[in-house]
């Protein structure tokens, strides 16, 4: 191993340990040498609007085909702006949700104005990734021209063949949904997961002063982790004893359903309605992997989203034992005990996962996938990592070396740093 890559694997040891489970796995010193120490772990946060899939329906609900100028709810009788789908310029297609917006201007996705009222002026946008996510920070909807008064968000957890509601949002909860309105801070420790309706984010304000509509995740996670998530040990204690608060931010796909658009603070007027409609210039969905607590990598792979699973675990999700590990043994991880957590490591077959002297591929630890003519003997090489040859040991001594004095700085960092 050079030196140019030793360093940089201590670099990324370095960042590692500077936070909670994202660290698989080190090597701990014990009586009998150099041992792997397995922790639960999980990807970092990131922004998943880059990976999601966008959907909108029914048909023909995107405005430009054909053409149709609309107006704005503060100049509704300056009707000069044009949504032309065959001109780049003017078309507002549904990747631009998602785009990036460059040099100031925002692009938008915009339906067909509202001109058969008083047919529902309905669209369902869905979003998907192929994958199971766990929300970690607040989703933001931002509308231009507007928002909805009457929208719902749905989140589905088998990939949209069944859903459920998560959030309603009205300017009249009762009126619209038959529900008291709420807000999240009204919510306790015993509801936290309760589904609400709010009028937060549907009362007309003017479309240039209040543009975002949010689901509140942060305001959730502050019930237990504090106002300024520092006591997040307690959020993962509660995240393992109460029932259904893992799987409340748990998804493989969202829906929005808009049934109301803006009104300008007043009743519909039916002689402009070329100033209905809905435009939304960004999702943003602060997610991570759902990797069961097996993993601290997930790559695109093909095109979808992959935890690379460590814990003897496969699967997209991790979600079962990898061939040769005991199927019923498998279980997700755990976050107790903070700070590590627990890996819930696969156990090996006895009948299937077998130790060899020589001659096998190194498996795990000191295990490994014996040839035939080798049955139930040690192996010589009592550290080994998965692709290396049994007897080659003097290709890790560096890398031993450098993992070691990682976990003494991780461990180090551990105790200086508040948990």
């Amino acid at each position: 191993m050079s030196l140019q890559v030793a360093l940089l694997l201590l670099l990324r040891c370095l960042a590692s340990a500077l936070a909670q489970y994202e660290l698989c796995k080190s090597l701990v010193s014990t009586d009998e040498g150099s041992v792997w120490e397995h922790y639960a772990c999980q990807p970092k946060a990131t922004s998943m609007k880059d990976y999601m899939r966008i959907k909108v329906d029914p048909p023909g609900i995107t405005c430009g085909n054909p053409p149709e100028r609309f107006c704005t709810l503060e100049n509704p009788y300056l009707c000069s702006d044009e949504c032309d789908a065959s001109n780049p310029d003017l078309a507002h297609p549904p990747q631009l949700m998602q785009d990036k917006e460059r040099n100031g201007l925002i692009t938008y996705w915009q339906t067909v104005t509202w001109r058969r009222h008083p047919e529902p002026l309905l669209a369902n946008i869905t979003l998907s990734w192929n994958k199971s996510l766990e929300l970690t920070d607040d989703l933001h909807i931002t509308f231009e021209y507007g928002r909805p008064t009457i929208m719902v968000l749905d989140k589905s957890m088998d990939h949209g063949r069944s859903w459920q509601p998560y959030q309603y949002y009205a300017d009249d909860c009762l009126d619209a949904f038959n529900m008291q309105p709420k807000r999240v801070r009204d919510l306790s420790p015993t509801n936290i997961t309760r589904v609400i309706c709010t009028e937060q984010y549907s009362r007309w304000v003017g479309s240039k002063n209040e543009k975002n509509v949010k689901f509140e995740v942060r305001s959730r996670f502050a019930v237990f982790a504090g106002p300024r998530l520092q006591q997040m040990d307690n959020l993962y204690t509660r995240m393992e004893s109460m029932k259904g608060l893992r799987d409340f931010f748990t998804f493989t796909n969202l829906r929005l359903r808009l049934l109301r658009p803006a009104l300008g603070g007043t009743y519909v007027q039916r002689d402009n309605l070329l100033k209905y409609f809905y435009a939304i210039s960004n999702i943003d969905v602060p997610a991570r992997c759902k990797c069961n607590l097996h993993a601290s990598q997930c790559l695109l792979v093909d095109g979808n989203l992959q935890c690379q699973c460590e814990h003897n675990t496969t699967g997209q999700d991790c979600q079962r034992c990898k061939k040769g590990f005991k199927a019923k043994s498998w279980k997700a991880g755990s976050y107790l005990p903070t700070p590590n957590g627990t890996p819930n490591t696969s156990n090996v077959c006895d009948e299937e996962m077998l130790l060899c002297q020589n001659g096998g591929t190194c498996f795990q630890n000191q295990k490994c996938i014996c040839p035939p003519e080798f049955k139930g003997v040690l192996c010589q090489q009592s550290r080994c990592e998965a692709g290396k040859d049994c007897n080659s040991a003097s290709s890790l001594d560096l890398s031993t070396a450098l993992l070691l004095l990682c976990t003494l700085l991780t461990h180090l960092l551990a105790t200086l740093s508040p948990h």
